[in-house]
């Protein structure tokens, strides 16, 4: 799944919630993605920035659910998951055995696959702590970090009964 649709699938306080964050703690990140998706759809980025903020928050997320707009969208996530997500992404790196900074970076390349069941294991120690709309959307973003990602993690991600309808991200 690309960050575009993950846009698209994303129920509106979750997109809230990650540009809020954005907003209040990662402000040149917030107003840089801003100003570009406003110039990719041909606009001032004032005229995005002097709107109120929730018609701002509104005007992004549907602008993210574009699929110009994907490389915008996974990097702005990117950017929430590593800042505000950092406990569960160290939780999934080493319940998974992935080597990485304490902070969730991964220093090294990525596992072609993972050991038997400790991918399982770790999807569900992610839900018993976080909500599931935010654990689906962090595994549909690392999916994205390896060509073609793991057809073992889209298994989990397509059939886990936790991220059905209405718990999507």
């Amino acid at each position: 799944m690309k960050a575009h649709q993950m846009f698209q699938e994303m129920p509106p306080d979750l997109a809230d919630n990650i540009f809020g964050y954005l907003r209040d703690n990662e402000r040149d990140a917030y107003k840089s993605v801003l100003a570009s998706l406003a110039g990719q759809r041909k606009l001032r980025p004032v005229f995005v920035q002097r709107k109120p903020v929730e018609q701002q928050m509104r005007w992004l997320h549907d602008t993210l659910k574009l699929k110009p707009c994907d490389e915008l969208g996974e990097h702005l996530l990117q950017v929430w998951l590593l800042k505000s997500q950092t406990p569960m992404l160290v939780q999934f790196l080493d319940d998974v055995g992935i080597q990485h900074d304490g902070d969730g970076n991964v220093e090294d390349d990525l596992p072609d696959e993972f050991k038997a069941g400790s991918l399982k294991k770790a999807v569900d120690a992610l839900l018993a702590k976080h909500p599931a709309p935010v654990v689906r959307l962090y595994l549909h973003v690392f999916q994205l970090q390896r060509a073609g990602g793991w057809n073992e993690l889209q298994e989990i991600l397509d059939s886990e009964e936790r991220f059905a309808a209405g718990e999507t991200a």
